[in-house]
């Protein structure tokens, strides 16, 4: 079946493509679209199903493989990124995002961060969307745009990237390549299977629960209705007073209370909580961790004196640790006073200028951050478009967790 790319192609013998069964229909009646999908798109992946193209672009046609892809999950996401990215152009040069009308609708991305859609809006017939690009990096030709479209349709751009040289060809933009005209396996898939839009599910919450888990419940109550706990929270297997025994300290009340109750884990993928009660036998136990974390500290204050102005526990009102970003940052207590209750919480930011403590208790920062009404360095806050119930989750841990 030919694709337009015949003579330009040659498929990898190494991760020779192979496709994957896919139920049109299906899949554009849950994406909205009345035309359909692209042919192009259609052909390619019932011929090839999930491609490396000139082993660079990968092109998700619709499959899942278990902790790998999804590809509505991915959409979401892709779209999610897309609109918040879009907000800081001018308004007269935003794009629309799928499901709006028109929106842009993402079909791939490159191993350099690019990601690539269709712009639904140029015409109501699927085969003549144009491409657009979110470019990532520093591609000739593409001045300051971040963002560029292309009078081309899916084949017609990667036909422009199978070339020999950097000369770009008609028409003008920053295409990618020179690529090799290769096509293989998704190497991050080698067993991916059909994809099936997810079945309508029951809101977790109802409209009352919605209200105090997200504006009107406080404390603990509230932050368990919006974020569930587990059933068996995983501590460690040790005791609080052991653990106090070796740190030298209690730890704030607080923070035991919110543990006994969720015990290690992560929260909205992000926000993790170190498991606090392993047995000194355990290689990777809490003061190993708050040690660690302190040496680096320390290391960094010696040389950057302005830039790292925290004292570090066991000095006087020092900071200690107690969970992490998946970003490197740390969230801690200040331990000012004899009182650990009255310890202030303070972020260390990985990628920022140190800050003041927060303001609040742990309780009502978790509530107020898994809200999206808390926004700070080290942890960022929800889009406007998001839908709190939608990210707020907490995911436990078990004794194999590395954390």
């Amino acid at each position: 079946m030919s694709l337009g790319l015949a003579d330009l192609t040659m498929v990898d013998s190494g991760r020779p493509p192979s496709p994957v069964p896919t139920d049109w229909p299906t899949i554009e009646a849950w994406l909205g679209l009345d035309a359909g999908l692209p042919s192009d798109f259609k052909r390619l992946a019932d011929v090839y199903g999930p491609v490396d193209f000139g082993a660079y672009l990968w092109i998700h046609t619709p499959c899942a493989e278990a902790g790998r892809f999804d590809y509505g999950t991915w959409l979401r996401d892709t779209h999610r990124t897309a609109r918040i990215e879009l907000r800081g152009l001018p308004e007269q040069e935003r794009y629309a995002v799928h499901p709006e009308p028109g929106g842009l609708l993402a079909w791939g991305e490159s191993r350099g961060g690019d990601v690539l859609f269709w712009d639904t809006s140029r015409s109501a017939d699927p085969d003549a969307w144009g491409v657009v690009v979110h470019h990532t990096g520093a591609i000739p030709g593409s001045g300051l745009r971040a963002w560029h479209a292309y009078d081309l349709t899916l084949t017609e751009y990667l036909k422009h990237t199978v070339r020999d040289t950097w000369e770009l060809p008609s028409p003008p933009g920053p295409l990618m390549g020179p690529l090799p005209g290769t096509l293989a396996r998704t190497a991050f898939l080698p067993d991916a299977q059909p994809w099936a839009p997810p079945a309508p599910t029951v809101p977790r919450l109802t409209g009352a629960q919605r209200r105090v888990a997200l504006r009107t419940g406080t404390g603990l109550e509230a932050l368990e209705l919006l974020s569930p706990p587990p059933a068996e929270p995983y501590l460690g297997g040790g005791s609080w007073e052991a653990l106090f025994a070796e740190l030298g300290t209690r730890l704030p009340r607080e923070y035991v209370t919110l543990m006994e109750r969720y015990g290690a884990g992560c929260w909205s993928q992000w926000l993790r909580f170190l498991t606090p009660l392993r047995t000194p036998d355990h290689e990777q136990r809490f003061a190993t961790h708050v040690a660690d974390v302190l040496d680096g500290y320390r290391q960094l204050r010696a040389s950057h004196p302005d830039s790292f102005p925290l004292a570090v526990w066991p000095e006087p009102g020092g900071f200690l640790p107690f969970a992490n970003s998946i970003d490197g940052d740390n969230l801690g207590w200040l331990t000012q006073g004899d009182d650990p209750d009255a310890w202030p919480l303070v972020v260390w930011p990985r990628h920022a200028d140190q800050g003041p403590p927060l303001e609040g208790s742990l309780t009502d920062t978790l509530l107020a951050w898994q809200r999206g009404t808390l926004a700070t360095e080290g942890l960022p806050g929800l889009d406007q478009d998001d839908d709190p119930v939608e990210f707020a989750e907490f995911t436990a841990w078990d004794s194999q967790a590395y954390w």
